[in-house]
């Protein structure tokens, strides 16, 4: 028979549970933290269907509705030549890191309050996808 006290199994049961819940805590964190940084990385593939839409407006060669967007990432905003700004981005003080292109693309009113960009793109895993296209069509 085993000489466990009642009190004895109570700890030791305790100390699995214990055990159980941080390796399951662990691996849930594992699990976010790969879907964000995957979510962060973006995929280039998906992101060139998705610039179709952009398209509209913009080419990576030459000035339309929209300014070109070789070289975007990296590149102050407002400084394409012979593209015709609004004074807000002209004079907005910003540069294309993948960080403002991401907030640009959720809401330019929000980050350039007055620029002429009215499109926006809701998912962030969307903006991630085109963010990453931009950045490979830019190599």
């Amino acid at each position: 028979m085993d000489s466990k006290s009642p009190s004895a199994v109570k700890a030791s049961a305790f100390q699995t549970a214990t055990h159980l819940a941080h390796r399951g805590l662990a691996a849930l964190l594992v699990a976010t933290v790969a879907t964000a940084t995957a979510e962060a990385a973006g995929d280039a593939a998906r992101g060139e269907a998705l610039y179709r839409d952009c398209q509209a407006c913009h080419s990576f060669d030459k000035n339309q509705i929209g300014p070109m967007h070789r070289g975007v990432v990296g590149r102050a905003a407002g400084t394409v030549a012979g593209f015709d700004y609004s004074e807000a981005l002209k004079n907005a003080g910003i540069v294309w890191t993948e960080a403002n292109l991401d907030k640009w693309l959720a809401d330019p009113e929000v980050l350039v309050p007055g620029s002429k960009m009215y499109f926006s793109v809701d998912k962030a895993g969307d903006r991630a996808d085109l963010i990453a296209f931009l950045k490979e069509r830019a190599k």
